[in-house]
């Protein structure tokens, strides 16, 4: 549980509840046990999720999008991992930095799918989910 901020650019309204929602679902995401709301540009994630992916998944997914510039969790489960993409970054990069080898780019890849469509198309700003051995954070 925490609060996860996100790059907004100003001139981007914040999204209504209803349209997250559905961007969510259009990723295949299912969001049941979850009630998602939005108060200025924070979203507010709680409930219980169908698994720790999903929840995940899901807080990155509202927090990648328009208008969005934080993510408050309040579902149940463990503490996410996220890594803020830096000019430069690439999912190589990021995977020796979080991971400690760099081959595990493809386990990144992978933990941010839907919202990714290639490993080669990330961003300064974008946020990625890191993916945790669940022996680790059991």
């Amino acid at each position: 549980m925490g609060l996860f901020n996100f790059w907004k650019k100003e001139e981007d309204p914040a999204p209504e509840p209803e349209a997250l929602k559905k961007e969510i679902a259009d990723m295949g995401l299912n969001t049941a046990g979850l009630d998602i709301s939005v108060v200025g540009d924070v979203v507010k994630v709680s409930g219980n999720a169908v698994s720790q992916e999903v929840k995940e998944k899901i807080i990155m997914a509202v927090g990648n999008s328009a208008g969005v510039a934080a993510v408050e969790d309040e579902v149940s489960g463990n503490a996410p991992v996220f890594h803020e993409v830096q000019k430069g970054d690439t999912l190589w990069k990021v995977a020796e930095k979080a991971m400690g080898n760099g081959a595990k780019y493809t386990e990144i890849f992978e933990a941010n799918r839907p919202m990714l469509s290639d490993p080669d198309k990330i961003y300064p700003g974008q946020m990625l989910r890191i993916p945790q051995d669940d022996s680790k954070t059991a």
